[in-house]
């Protein structure tokens, strides 16, 4: 099975499209999802709330039979896919404010609020624009919301492959990830550089992990 993610920063053309499907994924984690995207070969299921006007902050699209779920959060898309259960989301960024779908007045309380949401929904397979670097310099969000989302992958038995990936950004790691069970044997991760020519399609590159499909949990 491959996993994939990607912050479409709400924009949708032909080269997205291409991106994606380069991509050749089975389970996509889009965040910052356009109400224009289009998947031919895909069911896509958009969260709820809006992050702007007509941009959703969260999907989950599979080429698998996918079943939609009630959002865990406000910023998470959740659906069963083919038995299993994915969730993407975005979780709280310095500068985020307290506007809604947030809870708390710090980034740490913020994101420790979204994180146990999303935990008690129990994800098996959880991705998308975490804002917080798993490790090394912390440049997006808060030292303290990166321990809640460490722990909270702890408990739900998760292992995340891209916490190593590097960032488009030189010299910092990727805040977009990809969580998987830890009984599953990772093949590969892969990044994908959202760039045409000389141009950036979105300012977030697309990640994607492999796992046998024979790895997957009942």
């Amino acid at each position: 099975m491959r996993i994939g993610t990607w912050n479409l920063a709400g924009r949708w053309d032909p080269r997205h499209l291409a991106l994606i499907e380069t991509m050749d994924c089975d389970v996509l984690l889009l965040t910052e999802v356009s109400e224009r995207v289009e998947l031919p070969g895909y069911d896509l299921h958009l969260g709820r709330l809006l992050m702007s006007p007509k941009r959703r902050w969260a999907a989950v699209a599979s080429r698998l039979p996918i079943h939609p779920l009630p959002d865990p959060h406000g910023a998470s898309a959740m659906a069963d896919v083919d038995g299993l259960r994915a969730c993407s989301s975005i979780l709280p960024w310095k500068g985020c404010g307290a506007r809604e779908p947030w809870v708390g007045s710090t980034t740490a309380e913020r994101t420790t609020a979204a994180v146990a949401a999303i935990e008690l929904a129990a994800p098996v397979v959880w991705g998308g624009d975490w804002n917080h670097a798993l490790s090394g310099r912390e440049w997006v969000g808060s030292v303290a919301g990166r321990r809640s989302v460490l722990e909270s992958v702890e408990r739900l038995d998760l292992q995340v492959p891209t916490a190593s990936s590097p960032h488009q950004m030189d010299d910092l790691l990727s805040i977009d990830h990809i969580a998987v069970p830890k009984s599953w044997a990772v093949s590969s991760t892969q990044r994908h550089r959202a760039l045409v020519g000389e141009g950036r399609i979105s300012d977030h590159d697309a990640y994607v992990v492999e796992a046998p499909s024979s790895n997957q949990d009942d």
